[in-house]
């Protein structure tokens, strides 16, 4: 047989078995999310990867695979807003499947990849066809920035309006979810992007650079990652500062010294006027919490359960930014404003009415994707938010940005069946979400145990993937 014929025939057969399934989810307590509630003691009926029925008194087909979901608790499945992959640079383009199953194993089912490659559209369409085991995916442009920085460099080089209106329409073309802003954007530039984009409607997402600002990007009504802008638009027009520490900026010790005259009173304004320009920020406060403010040691980051996925030259090549940063690091004090006013900053949001979306922005400084979803809704509580409200950062949330509400984000009747099953309730205590039962994808189950058998496997070939 032709080898394609082969590999063709297989995928069928792959997306036949997925899909054509009856499953039921017996005596489980569902978050539905649809509003903030437990349904106690119900049935969730899935046919072909669509929720048919849930109630306490469902007739279950004698075809159905039956879940035991007594004391369980089920919720919609999670979403990463923002994550990148490991073969986006050092990893083979093979590997990205198993970087995929990865975040699948801890419950992610969506997943927004934020620098895009040409890869990334292959593994998006694979993915919709069910050729591969994987979150549903949606990928942002390459980044667009004023100068390369980096090895490699993913992106548009723009300096003009003609550059970047050729890179908007081009992302477009090439079939790209998203336009993607960092660093770098001078302001003649940045109105292009905007303005190319809504003739060609598609979004803008990203960073928010020094030289377009704050109030700039609420008119364009841009959606802000990792609160970019807000620091800078803090800092009183009686200080002799260029800027604060959004995006590169970070890596100034001057920048760091904004720290101390930034005005926290005017958070609440620049909340409401955010969530008018666009309600939905991706924070990522994990991240740069842990990278900039907090810290850890070393033994810390070694503990962590995604370290070892990493193989020692890229723990090594990936752990050298950390030790930079930390050998000359910012006062103390500074670094405690800057976890206290992220934080506040991300309630006041959240408070004005905006919809917190979670974003890991893995596998950054050696935070696995997946794994480190669970802790930014753990950082989102800790900043404030109720443990309802965290949930739905990963799940609501993100299906209203995407437009897609109708058929995910929520568990209700007509819907995708994309759910996670808990041992423990999250509304109760919000690390619970990483106490996994099993993960259903498109209406198939699977089996916390049998993940934890990927979770191995794949470990150990990341270990020889740089050989």
């Amino acid at each position: 047989m032709n080898r394609l014929f082969s590999i063709f025939i297989f995928a069928v057969v792959i997306t036949l078995n997925i899909s054509a399934q009856t499953v039921a989810f017996k005596n489980v307590n569902v978050i539905p999310l649809d509003k903030e509630q437990v349904l106690s003691n119900q049935t969730v009926l899935v046919r072909d990867g669509i929720i048919v029925e849930i109630g306490s008194k469902v007739t279950l087909p004698k075809d159905a695979q039956i879940i035991d979901g007594k004391g369980k608790y089920l919720i919609p499945g999670l979403v990463d807003m923002h994550a990148h992959l490991l073969s986006d640079e050092k990893f083979p383009d093979s590997l990205a499947p198993d970087e995929l199953k990865i975040m699948l194993a801890n419950g992610v089912t969506t997943v927004r990849i934020m620098i895009g490659t040409p890869e990334h559209l292959i593994l998006r369409k694979q993915s919709a066809n069910q050729e591969i085991l994987a979150p549903t995916l949606y990928v942002a442009s390459p980044q667009i920035s004023g100068r390369s920085f980096g090895d490699p460099f993913n992106g548009y080089v723009v300096t003009n309006e003609t550059q970047a209106r050729e890179a908007v329409r081009h992302a477009k073309q090439v079939g790209y979810d998203f336009i993607k802003l960092t660093f770098f954007i001078t302001r003649s530039v940045y109105d292009a992007v905007i303005d190319e984009a809504d003739k060609q409607n598609i979004r803008v997402i990203g960073h928010v650079d020094r030289q377009v600002g704050l109030a700039r990007v609420f008119e364009a009504k841009q959606q802000i990652e990792h609160l970019d802008g807000f620091f800078e638009a803090m800092i009183p027009s009686s200080a002799n500062l260029p800027g604060s520490t959004s995006g590169v900026y970070v890596w100034q010790a001057k920048a760091w010294e904004s720290l101390d005259v930034l005005d926290e009173k005017i958070i609440p304004e620049l909340a409401r006027k955010s969530v008018a320009a666009n309600p939905f920020s991706c924070p990522t406060l994990t991240f740069l919490k842990t990278s900039f403010g907090t810290g850890q040691t070393d033994e810390q980051v070694f503990s962590r359960p995604g370290y070892r996925f990493y193989p020692p030259e890229l723990q090594k090549e990936m752990d050298e930014p950390r030790h930079r940063f930390w050998e000359n690091p910012p006062s103390a004090e500074r670094r405690a404003k800057y976890v206290d006013y992220r934080n506040k900053i991300t309630k006041a949001i959240w408070q004005a009415g905006g919809h917190i979306m979670a974003g890991s922005d893995s596998p950054e400084w050696l935070l696995l994707y997946g794994f480190s979803l669970h802790t930014e809704l753990q950082n989102l509580v800790e900043a404030g938010l109720s443990n309802y409200a965290a949930i739905e950062a990963a799940t609501k949330n993100p299906a209203m940005f995407f437009g897609t509400l109708e058929q995910t984000g929520t568990i209700e009747k007509g819907k995708k069946a994309d759910m996670v099953l808990l041992d423990a309730n999250p509304l109760e205590k919000i690390s619970n979400t990483e106490k996994r039962s099993g993960v259903m994808l498109k209406g198939k189950y699977y089996t916390q145990t049998e993940m934890n058998k990927w979770l191995d496997e794949i470990a150990a070939k990341f270990q020889k993937a740089l050989n």
